[in-house]
């Protein structure tokens, strides 16, 4: 009687990673996605406008390819999602809702290290009968900040206490012992996100009382922290702080405050650019590229200041001193320049993105810091303890020509949600960030076995 032939194993179908977006956040990202595909049943593609940029972050790796990826291409995004398991969008925010809406379409999830808007929320109901995740704010601020709160306040509640007072910082800057511009600063993400900071204002809560703050005031409303191991900072208050009072569980809170730190000196020049009226994304200039950053800042000065040179018309519309640190730091960016901007867009905000990757590069010699400072003041009742204060801090360094620490600190979250997706251990559906324990607790645990740590030292107050 003749054997049968043996059995060849059942093959093991190879799971789809697109990843959407090649920029300043994604390097450390896709390098990392590569190398763990590398290991298990996974391919991992890359889609960017710019083909040349997607080709240098995959590395002609085997477990990865690079396509040309334009997201107004509503066939292209459509085709290339369809064909994924899990897509990671690294996109600006306004093209989110466009990507959340052909995952839905297509049945598949999608992680976002964007902030989750009202666009990609309405489409909640519709992912959950498709038993898709929308999970967006997956990233360093907004994403671990998250994270570390979230197991924080659990714990503080799990030993009777209550939080009272609530205020976390973020912050993505050179590191304290590098060489430093005039504006201690450097571009080591999206620079548009750094032109447009603070463009829908803020709202916080302190002692009770609520503050909303106008973009035009977003950077004169400062105060300093301290942050141990980088020094005093000035913190200013980030977009809307109390849309996360519900998914903190933080409702009795009195003081809930949101804030994004800098080094001393950044905000008040920055203040006077939003006065002048630089970032603006609306109003297109007719021939920007040819024209000069001098005469493009002229056209934002009213005809009735006359003073003969530009500098001087400008401190006066901005009431601020000629010979100040501000007007140093103006001229220091270029602004008065006779230069052709030679940019693309047609925009101001297209021209101060444009002036800052060439002022403000994150060179190969010089090295970025991330810092994610948490706050919390925690009272007991009946007096079964002494009230607290309890601070959390997370400092990490990048490579001086290697990742920065802006790239790893978003990349790694990210890329450990792509693992419980693939892996089968993420069950949640619809729009979601990541405050529930089935996200938070293992991404934690995997970012602190790569070195994400935080330090925390509890004080007692009066």
């Amino acid at each position: 009687m003749a054997r049968a032939p043996p059995q060849s194993p059942p093959k093991i179908p190879v799971k789809q990673i697109l990843v959407l977006g090649a920029g300043h956040s994604s390097a450390f990202l896709i390098s990392h996605l590569l190398e763990l595909a590398s290991r298990r049943q996974w391919f991992v593609t890359v889609g960017d406008l710019d083909l040349d940029l997607a080709r240098d972050r995959v590395a002609e790796h085997a477990s990865g390819n690079a396509i040309h990826f334009d997201v107004n291409d509503e066939l292209l995004r459509s085709a290339q999602i369809q064909n994924a398991d899990v897509v990671v969008n690294m996109l600006p925010p306004a093209y989110q809702d466009l990507v959340a809406w052909d995952c839905v379409n297509h049945g598949r999830h999608m992680l976002s290290v964007s902030y989750q808007d009202q666009a990609v929320r309405d489409l909640d109901s519709d992912a959950r009968k498709k038993g898709v995740l929308l999970l967006c704010e997956l990233g360093l601020d907004p994403g671990i900040d998250h994270m570390s709160a979230m197991a924080l306040i659990r714990r503080l509640h799990d030993r009777g206490g209550q939080v009272r007072g609530f205020r976390s910082y973020g912050s993505g800057i050179p590191a304290p012992d590098q060489p430093q511009n005039p504006l201690r600063y450097v571009v080591t993400w999206n620079p548009r996100n750094v032109v447009m900071s603070g463009e829908a204002g803020a709202q916080y809560m302190e002692n009770g009382r609520i503050k909303i703050v106008p973009f035009h005031q977003v950077f004169h409303h400062t105060w300093e922290v301290e942050v141990d191991g980088i020094g005093t900072l000035e913190a200013y208050p980030n977009r809307d702080s109390l849309a996360y009072l519900d998914a903190f569980g933080l409702e009795g809170v009195e003081t809930m405050v949101r804030g994004t730190l800098r080094y001393p000196g950044w905000s008040e020049t920055w203040a006077q650019i939003v006065r002048l009226g630089l970032p603006n994304e609306n109003l297109r200039i007719p021939g920007l590229a040819e024209r000069s950053y001098r005469e493009v800042v002229e056209m934002f000065l009213p005809l009735n200041i006359t003073e003969a040179r530009t500098s001087q018309r400008i401190a006066r519309f901005l009431n601020i001193s000629p010979t100040g640190r501000i007007m140093e730091n103006l001229r220091w960016l270029g602004l008065f320049s006779d230069e052709p901007i030679g940019c693309e867009g047609e925009t101001a905000a297209a021209m101060l993105i444009h002036l800052l990757e060439r002022k403000l590069p994150l060179t190969d010699e010089l090295r970025d810091v991330v810092v994610l400072v948490h706050e919390l003041e925690v009272t007991y009742p009946n007096g079964e303890r002494t009230p607290e204060r309890v601070t959390s801090t997370m400092v990490s360094e990048g490579e001086a020509g290697g990742f920065t620490a802006m790239s790893r600190t978003v990349g790694l979250p990210t890329a450990a949600a792509v693992q419980l997706l693939l892996d089968g251990e993420l069950s949640l559906t619809g729009c979601q960030i990541p405050t529930h324990p089935s996200i938070y607790e293992p991404v934690l645990r995997e970012i602190s076995a790569a070195g994400l740590k935080f330090t925390e030292k509890t004080e007692h107050m009066e």
